[in-house]
């Protein structure tokens, strides 16, 4: 199996990037995330995440995007008043964060089409 995802932390800003790759469930999602709460890969410093699905296509229904929304609830010794970028070019895809951004609690999520944009939200 090849890895989905990959972690790029930028010291300057505090920005903790995941990149995904291919076809991504909601387990790759929140699996994911379990791997990087218990390998501490994310910075203590962490002000907050940019999540570039440019290389990758979610294969997740829509009545599943609440078990992204809640695994940040269940998560929020590590989501806690954080944001949370979401970086897709696909028209299909958009639809994702969006749906996910509705049900935010002590967390901010938003799409972006751009890392510029996404960085410029997340530092200001």
């Amino acid at each position: 199996m090849n890895k989905k995802y990959k972690y790029l932390f930028d010291k300057q800003s505090g920005i903790l990037y995941k990149t995904y790759f291919g076809e991504i469930t909601l387990y790759d999602i929140t699996s994911s995330w379990d791997r990087a709460i218990q390998n501490n890969i994310i910075p203590n410093e962490t002000k907050g995440f940019i999540l570039d699905y440019r290389e990758a296509f979610f294969r997740i229904k829509t009545n599943e995007t609440s078990g992204i929304a809640e695994y940040y609830r269940n998560n929020l010794k590590v989501f806690n008043n954080m944001r949370i970028a979401i970086i897709t070019e696909s028209h299909k895809d958009i639809i994702v964060p969006i749906l996910v951004k509705e049900e935010d609690f002590n967390y901010s999520s938003r799409p972006f089409s751009t890392i510029e944009a996404a960085v410029s939200w997340i530092v200001n």
